[in-house]
């Protein structure tokens, strides 16, 4: 029987720890487990979160194993090789599937009952795989899709409009990475169409404004990368909204990578698109209304990903 309070972290590098101190800090959780490879260094994290929950709600954390991923309801998998400058996520697919296979071999020895939610990248490959080699029920197997890419559209609309990222209501779905996409024909700020609404910030050609925009969004994770060398204090935030619409059985809508079946045309493939996101997991994807060229951008997306794991199947 696993606990829903219980949550694991696999891999402390800058991603996982970053994960593992929004978690702690979020009051969602009585216990975080953490487990990395380097167990000096998942000892470290652990104190130094420990140290600072006096200053936040009750949370146990501890550096373990993987037996003592048992109980755990939710596990966090961010183990992985990092994002190098000028390397596509595409790219780490290579590097990264070993690290995953055995990952789950271990995890599922000792806990088959959690969910489990991929961050490391690419996150839509590895959700797939995850999937396959766990054989845990779609649902529970969720990445972290395009929620982190939606957040960052959702602050630069705001940014260039005047008004709280809050109150923008639009997504980036697709791949976690080159091939996504914004859905602008149903983008709006609190109810208002976006294009109207560009037309009353004084924006004289909107769509080059957005083109702008998107572009931004996609191509942010390099540019941070280029300056900082990672990127991590964006993603632990993703990861907790992520958390706490499953520890509180939100049924928020979250564009989190989920296993497509016949939607928009997609089959047998994990993506970003807006799914139900509560107790269970990724429990329901929306077929959100998309313009015939969105729709063809998002087929053509999940073709990238189906290439990949052909030639990973290769």
């Amino acid at each position: 029987m696993t606990n829903i309070q219980k949550c694991g972290v696999i891999g402390v590098g800058f991603v996982g720890a970053t994960c593992a101190y929004t978690l702690a800090v979020s009051g969602l959780f009585s216990d975080l487990v953490l487990v990395d490879m380097n167990r000096d260094k998942a000892i470290g994290e652990a104190a130094d979160i420990n140290h600072g929950v006096a200053f936040s709600k009750p949370c146990r954390v501890m550096a373990g194993d993987y037996a003592d991923l048992a109980e755990c309801g939710l596990i966090i998998i961010a183990a992985g090789a990092n994002q190098k400058p000028g390397e596509s996520r595409l790219e780490l697919l290579g590097r990264n599937k070993g690290i995953l296979s055995s990952v789950i071999a271990q995890l599922t020895a000792v806990n088959r009952e959690a969910i489990l939610l991929v961050v490391s990248n690419p996150v839509d490959v590895l959700t797939c795989l995850a999937q396959q080699l766990s054989g845990f029920p779609a649902g529970r197997v969720l990445g972290s899709g395009t929620v982190l890419d939606t957040a960052r559209l959702k602050y630069l609309l705001g940014q260039r409009l005047g008004v709280d990222s809050r109150n923008v209501h639009a997504f980036i779905i697709g791949e976690h990475g080159d091939s996504e996409l914004a859905v602008w024909s149903s983008a709006n700020i609190s109810g208002a169409d976006l294009d109207d609404y560009c037309r009353i910030a004084g924006i004289t050609k909107p769509a080059d404004e957005l083109s702008r925009i998107y572009e931004h969004v996609r191509d942010a994770a390099y540019q941070i990368i280029d300056s900082k060398g990672a990127t991590y204090y964006g993603i632990g935030m993703a990861v907790r909204r992520i958390a706490e619409a499953i520890v509180r059985n939100e049924h928020s809508v979250l564009p989190v990578t989920s296993m497509i079946y016949g939607h928009y045309g997609v089959d047998g493939i994990c993506l970003g698109v807006p799914t139900i996101v509560g107790r269970n997991g990724a429990e329901a994807v929306l077929d959100m209304p998309l313009s015939e060229e969105e729709l063809a951008q998002l087929q053509r997306s999940a073709n990238t990903m189906r290439e990949m794991i052909n030639k990973l199947d290769g």
